[in-house]
């Protein structure tokens, strides 16, 4: 029991598998922060965008109906 118990923790020292796991995880977590980031600083625009856009809809749809 002793050195199966050895032998598993020797192993854990060879193994990479975890290595690779937290690599992804960084890397993951990397690119959500620039998606974050990216989309804060373009935020205000793409409101305004849309503001104008639906107020350009509201005006032609109120002067379509004649109200």
């Amino acid at each position: 029991m002793y050195l199966k118990a050895l032998k598993w923790l020797k192993s854990l020292g060879v193994s990479d598998d975890g290595v690779t796991a937290i690599e992804y995880g960084l890397i993951a977590g990397l690119i959500s922060v620039v998606i974050i980031v990216s989309m804060s600083l373009v935020g205000d625009e793409v409101q305004t965008t849309f503001d104008t856009w639906t107020n350009a809809v509201r005006n032609a749809t109120q002067g379509a109906n004649g109200s």
